[in-house]
């Protein structure tokens, strides 16, 4: 067998490289599609954070005004309270009379 020529090696070294080249740019192609659904993740968690926020304060909101009702309510109940104590007392001074 004869020794490959200058020319076959050169063509086996153009191949070698062409076969690097091509497999480097599938991995920057794949490293791109990785990028852009990252990107997109980002964006969808980005949203995510938006609506929560939204609904956050929505309930800190409502949450307020539960403490608000709740404030008046134990108020009007006090105020009963005191009035029904007062009715009862003054029943019981009747009767003792």
């Amino acid at each position: 067998m004869s020794e490959p020529s200058a020319i076959d090696l050169a063509v086996k070294r153009l191949a070698l490289a062409l076969d690097a080249l091509d497999a480097a740019v599938e991995r920057r192609c794949q490293a791109d599609r990785d990028e852009d659904a990252l990107a997109a993740q980002v964006q969808a968690l980005g949203l995510d954070r938006a609506k929560l926020a939204a609904a956050l304060d929505e309930e800190t909101a409502r949450a307020r005004r539960l403490e608000s009702a709740n404030r008046t309510v134990a108020e009007r109940l006090d105020a009963t309270i005191a009035t029904i104590h007062s009715v009862l007392n003054d029943l019981g001074d009747q009767w003792r009379k």
